[in-house]
């Protein structure tokens, strides 16, 4: 079968939700038996989201090949279940470094390189290279590849890109594109009533750059009243059938639901000229899904303390397995932002009030996570927090730097070395806990640190750790950062009690870190946010989440699988079971557990994502 495309824009404002409304078209796609793969454009001059402030550009999401992307990949992955590629995240940067590599190459043989057709051309190419890769861990190319336009039309820097896509349709032909562009449709306070004219704007600019939509998605806060779907049919030109309504609903888990009520699937299949493909999409699980967490009540409440969270999307992967793991736990999340910055000593004087507020929130939680960063900014008040966790035994989980603030707060509080930092920190720290990797470059930022999956071994059996990825040897999750714990100091902090009970292959490196004797005090130097899916919750969330709600001894008793909490646990990787994999800290073959969570086997190689 020829592939099929799927191009998905936006119009009148940004922030409508395209990579939700081209992630749940790829789900409902693939509930129609399709394999979907997805490519982001994002049209800004960054070779990649790697250097952007979370400020900027929202979190910066972590491929498995080390490609650091934007946020809607994760998406993708969450959504489909798949894993991308850095090649499926294109951006201006990279097409326009792959057209002047090859002008300097002379591959243009001295023609003038232009924006068209040279520009356009790249574009092209790129995805229809991308789009034949495998992505859901099968042979052979997919079937549809769902791409995502960032931007708004009308944008400058989109300009090449639409342009390119214009081009694109023609390539292709005829039933073997489909374009749908997600736009909004306003309730104005003092009319009370849904607006249209905006969407009439946004579409007449798309045609006008040389794009007709086949499909209208429209953004509203209610359901759009028939009268407002007939004007808009009219006045944009696409049948009423092809205009799908996206209004708010309790959870996005709703949207490929939503997609299939209104009959979308069935609008797209026929402009790709797919009519042999199953008509009904098998989206069970969703709606179990959906459903479950309109459901939960209990609450479980985690403190988040982070350096970012004037923006949660900062967070965004942190939130979604918090979310998954509550979920399966049968717990409603409550996730309560505490500014790492207001619990620091020097906030009690500057703004009393936000830090009081911080400090109750803190103190009010079930269970403390701290995640990634970079800076000294709101670093002290991070060590608080670990220190908070570690002396009243509230579970606890620190990521990347959440795992290097802990190591930092125990050399100072119990090894009693109160000059103890990082030289990220302080270079000239006489107790170096964190120190620089050795390979890292200090004068080029982009793509310099220690990227993607890497292997962490388990030391001991009876860790927790271990226990939660199923009693496994190692495990493979993706990384992102310049500093590591010192090697150096490690014996002395494992005298003082401090255990480091995951290492990569070398064993100078620390993956995880815990504390025996506290109910759940786990950090990790990887970042196991970025595998968690709807279905399959991360290990290290489940854990912190059912400690937080006084069910860890259940979980870890579970030897047998959690086959209330999860479906069939399975362990592959790019589809197929992981191979055995000696660990080379120790000869003695453990007993495997059944998983408990995510999939993972004994000696596995991490889960198909």
């Amino acid at each position: 079968m020829k592939m099929k495309y799927v191009v998905v824009s936006g119009g009148v404002v940004s922030g409508l939700g395209k990579g939700v409304t081209a992630s749940s078209i790829g789900a409902v796609l693939k509930g129609c038996g399709l394999r979907v793969t997805t490519i982001k454009i994002d049209p800004y001059l960054n070779t990649d989201a790697g250097t952007m402030s979370p400020f900027e550009h929202g979190e910066v999401f972590v491929l498995d090949d080390g490609g650091e992307a934007d946020l809607d990949l994760g998406n993708y992955e969450r959504f489909l279940d798949i894993k991308l590629t850095r090649d499926h995240n294109i951006t201006t940067g990279k097409v326009y470094q792959a057209v002047i590599d090859k002008e300097r190459r002379g591959d243009y043989l001295g023609k003038t390189v232009q924006v068209v057709p040279h520009i356009t051309d790249e574009i092209q190419d790129w995805i229809e290279r991308v789009a034949i890769k495998p992505v859901d861990g099968k042979e052979g190319p997919p079937d549809v590849c769902v791409i995502e336009l960032g931007g708004t039309i009308g944008d400058i820097e989109s300009m090449p890109f639409i342009e390119a896509l214009g081009q694109f349709s023609y390539r292709v032909g005829t039933g073997n594109f489909c374009l749908v562009h997600v736009s909004l449709v306003p309730v104005l306070n003092v009319v009370g009533e849904q607006k249209t004219k905006p969407t009439q704007h946004s579409v007449r600019g798309l045609r006008g750059l040389g794009l007709a939509p086949d499909i209208l998605a429209c953004r509203s806060t209610e359901p759009l009243e028939e009268h407002v779907t007939a004007k808009l049919s009219q006045f944009c030109h696409v049948p009423i059938s092809n205009i799908i309504n996206l209004h708010d609903v309790s959870n996005i888990w709703h949207i490929p639901l939503l997609l299939r009520d209104q009959k979308a699937h069935e609008a797209i299949l026929k402009v790709l000229d797919l009519q042999r493909v199953p008509r009904e999409p098998k989206l069970a699980e969703w709606t179990e899904r959906a459903n479950k967490f309109d459901k939960l009540k209990t609450p479980v409440k985690i403190a988040m303390v982070g350096k970012y969270i004037s923006l949660l999307d900062s967070y965004l992967s942190v939130q979604k397995a918090l979310l998954h793991a509550s979920v399966a736990m049968e717990r409603k999340l409550v996730v309560e932002w505490v500014c790492s910055c207001d619990l620091e000593d020097s906030a009690a004087k500057e703004t009393p009030e936000a830090h009081q507020k911080a400090w109750k929130l803190l103190k009010g939680a079930g269970g403390v996570l701290v995640p990634g960063g970079f800076g000294d900014r709101g670093v002290q008040g991070k060590i608080l927090a670990a220190k908070y966790a570690r002396e009243n035994n509230v579970p606890y989980l620190g990521i990347c730097l959440g795992m290097q603030v802990a190591v930092i707060e125990f050399a100072r509080s119990v090894m009693k070395l109160s000059n103890a930092n990082s030289t990220e920190f302080d270079p000239a720290t006489p107790s170096p806990c964190v120190i620089f990797m050795p390979e890292g470059s200090k004068t080029q930022m982009g793509a310099t640190m220690r990227l993607g999956s890497r292997r962490t071994y388990f030391l001991a059996n009876n860790c927790k750790s271990s226990k939660l990825y199923g009693n496994a040897s190692s495990v493979d999750e993706r990384h992102r950062h310049r500093y590591e714990v010192n090697p150096e100091m490690v014996p002395e902090l494992e005298k003082a009690g401090l255990s480091f009970v995951g290492k990569d292959e070398s064993g100078r490196r620390m993956e995880i870190i815990e504390i025996p004797n506290h109910d759940f005090f786990i950090g990790t130097q990887f970042h196991p946010e970025f595998k968690s899916r709807p279905g399959k919750p991360s290990p290290l969330f489940l854990g912190l989440i059912a400690a937080a709600s006084g069910q860890l001894d259940l979980l870890l008793q579970r030897s047998c699988g959690i086959a209330s909490l999860n479906s069939t646990p399975r362990c592959t990787t790019n589809g197929t079971v992981a191979p055995p994999v000696k660990n080379p800290y120790t000869a003695v073959k453990k007993k495997p557990l059944k998983s408990l969570v995510n999939g993972y086997y004994a000696n596995s190689n991490g889960i198909q994502i």
